[in-house]
């Protein structure tokens, strides 16, 4: 099973107002493994099987555990091609992706898409997917990325800590999906796309609202936050403002199998733990000592 920088803040307290209830928690999202049993409505899926998904973000019982439990719809074949390795780095970040690209801006062939950091699982993926489905795709990420996102068949890459966005990138976009999704990326962003066009973030901000004021005035307030600027920049721009979330979507799931099995997506994994080792996994990850995907590993 994959770690995220969303079990990196999970385990330093991010979303305590929603999950501090429910403690002790079990972190992980992404898994690829083996049947062990299924229930009595379960009809795609049999014992022995090795199959591959990912859960809700707001799951309680996560996949940091030798056994995990996932609803059918969270679940597919695992792509033959790739190994379990492999596989439990791709479900969450491909997902996330596809519901921006698929679900938010409904992408079509010939398209023109940015994707701001492009570097990281999500950025990545999005590129992939995009390229997949005809678009002509623009992205940022750091001067190491540069070869990998350009051979993932993105057709500019801009390293942000070296040039100047605003100058180097040409044109109109018809979706922006914007992974950092500070407020300089955010206008920048909205800024190169047509009018009808989509700008997405990974940032929304209904758990740091719910953190820092509780649940009850918290959501309310991140739902104003959200409606406010979806009518400000629908008014100033013309543009469609959205927060983008994963989740479960058994047809996205199939597709990032198949394009899986293709060759056409993949998300590299840089270093290997076992499962006993997740503390220090997750403290690697935030010391920078690696940069790419990590993957814990059961015995």
């Amino acid at each position: 099973m994959e770690t995220s920088s969303l079990k990196k803040k999970m385990r330093s307290g991010y979303g305590r107002s929603i999950s501090e209830p429910l403690l002790p928690l079990i972190l992980g999202r992404d898994v690829s493994g083996v049947v062990a049993a299924v229930g009595a409505s379960v009809k795609s899926l049999t014992v022995g099987q090795e199959v591959f998904g990912a859960l809700h973000p707001t799951a309680v019982r996560g996949t940091y555990a030798d056994y995990a439990i996932l609803s059918e719809d969270e679940l597919s074949p695992k792509p033959a091609s790739v190994t379990h390795v492999e596989a439990s780095a791709i479900p969450f970040a491909a997902l996330t992706a596809w519901r921006a690209l698929k679900s938010t801006a409904r992408i079509t062939e010939g398209q023109k898409l940015l994707v701001v950091g492009g570097g990281g699982a999500v950025g990545f993926a999005a590129i992939q997917l995009a390229v997949a489905a005809g678009c002509h795709v623009t992205t940022t990420c750091g001067n190491q990325s540069i070869n990998r996102v350009m051979a993932a068949g993105a057709e500019q890459a801009v390293d942000y800590t070296a040039e100047d966005l605003e100058v180097v990138i040409k044109g109109k976009f018809d979706a922006v999906l914007d992974t950092i999704g500070v407020p300089e990326t955010e206008r920048i962003g909205i800024n190169l796309l047509n009018r009808g066009g989509h700008y997405m973030t990974l940032q929304g901000e209904a758990a740091a609202l719910s953190d820092r004021y509780g649940l009850p005035i918290g959501l309310p307030m991140a739902t104003a936050v959200l409606l406010k600027k979806r009518i400000q920049y629908q008014y100033s721009h013309g543009i469609e403002y959205s927060w983008i979330y994963m989740r479960a979507d058994s047809e996205g799931l199939h597709e990032i199998r198949r394009l899986s099995e293709a060759g056409k997506l993949h998300i590299p994994v840089e270093k290997t733990f076992p499962i006993t080792q997740v503390r220090e996994a997750h403290e690697a990850k935030d010391k920078k000592q690696i940069l790419g995907k990590v993957v814990l590993e059961l015995d």
